[in-house]
């Protein structure tokens, strides 16, 4: 009996190994939506609320800057891997095009309604909403004039991969207005709403969700050097340890959610949990041996003599300070002390879309409900022959 549930068990990591490796022949999802915060915008701040200076977007993805970053962020790479254009922000409606999906996040936003941005969560998903009921509404009536257009098919809401990339910012201002037991105590509240929004989201039709996890937000520059300016220690990795374990809280039961509920409730989707986290926190501990100087030391602002953010100006003492950026950020982890560089936004792009930090542990590309069956299946297809072999 031990030698036939160890070969179960073998057969059983092959198969999982098999998965992570990326073995799926392409990427079919005909488009993304995505819904989130400055991790993932790509132009919805700059188009409806203030435009981001230069040197944001110095990587030339295009003029006037639409991500707060030098480059690109996580969902781009997403869009590279599926061989889709960027996906366009839903609120920049100049010369866009929708054709292939639309992003919802909003630098600022959070889960719940907030200080940040008036775009939280229950804003986006209502955008969203809105889109899908104009868009199947116009279709028809612009193809048969058109021959061609910037909308989606309708059809393709249900086979498009749901992104998100959420809940930074509702910690953000906990740790600026609220104790750490207040905090945590407010985290079921937050999941709450984040369930209700993928639950509408599937009212609508929606199938594949990849979620993100929330990042170590005690390893920003941004919160951890004021920090270690208040005398306060940071841990091995120059972060803040107490905002990282609330993190690990939200993570935590955030990743419960996904497990618990949404997978017994919503049981025609497919939900992946991607641990990015652990990728952030893994390249701000190796950062030397990864080609990055100091995580702390960020690439475009000034923290002294006197703070001034990326691509603006102050005066002291009758001089102008400038916040410039660093002569090549590729070697810089944060950008503008919140925000990663197209560096760090690329190394890890590459380490979470193969699904070695996922759960389940599957590539991107096999996001899909299909895919999930096709993995069920071809386990069960495993066992069954094995025990036909052994019987």
């Amino acid at each position: 009996m031990l030698s036939i549930l160890g070969l179960l068990v073998s057969g059983l990591a092959l198969t999982q190994r098999h998965l992570v490796s990326g073995s799926s022949s392409s990427c079919n999802f005909p488009a993304i939506y995505d819904f989130g915060d400055s991790n993932s915008d790509t132009g919805g701040r700059s188009a409806a609320l203030t435009q981001s200076p230069p040197p944001y977007g110095e990587t030339n993805l295009g003029h006037p800057p639409k991500r707060l970053s030098n480059g690109h962020v996580i969902l781009d790479f997403i869009s590279k891997t599926f061989r889709l254009p960027y996906v366009s922000a839903y609120l920049d409606s100049i010369g866009t095009n929708f054709r292939r999906g639309a992003n919802f996040a909003t630098g600022g936003s959070s889960i719940l309604p907030g200080p940040f941005s008036p775009f939280d969560l229950g804003i986006q998903i209502s955008q969203f909403k809105q889109f899908k009921s104009r868009t199947t509404e116009l279709y028809k009536r612009m193809i048969e004039k058109c021959g061609s257009m910037s909308l989606p098919h309708p059809d393709d809401f249900s086979k498009a991969l749901y992104t998100f990339d959420i809940g930074q910012n509702d910690l953000t201002f906990g740790f600026q207005n609220m104790t750490v037991d207040q905090i945590v105590a407010a985290i079921p509240g937050i999941l709450d709403v984040f369930d209700a929004a993928i639950q509408q989201l599937y009212g609508e039709g929606a199938r594949a969700f990849w979620i993100h996890n929330t990042g170590p937000i005690g390893c920003l520059p941004f919160m951890a050097l004021p920090f270690k300016f208040r005398n306060g220690t940071l841990d091995q990795n120059g972060c803040v340890a107490y905002q990282n374990n609330v993190v690990k809280v939200f993570n935590q039961q955030l990743k419960e959610r996904v497990h618990h509920q949404l997978r017994n409730n919503l049981s025609m989707a497919a939900f992946t949990y991607v641990d990015v986290y652990s990728a952030k926190l893994s390249l701000t501990s190796d950062a030397k041996n990864q080609g990055f100087v100091d995580p702390l030391n960020y690439c475009c602002g000034t923290f002294v003599p006197t703070f001034v953010m990326c691509g603006l100006s102050a005066q002291v003492n009758g001089t102008t300070i400038h916040g410039a950026a660093c002569g090549d950020p590729r070697d810089r982890i944060s950008w503008d002390d919140i925000h990663f560089t197209d560096a760090a936004n690329s190394w890890i792009a590459s380490c979470i879309l193969n699904g070695s930090m996922s759960d389940p542990p599957v590539p991107i590309c096999n996001a899909s409900p299909k895919e999930a069956k096709e993995r069920v299946r071809n386990i069960l297809l495993f066992l069954f022959f094995f025990l036909v072999i052994n019987y």
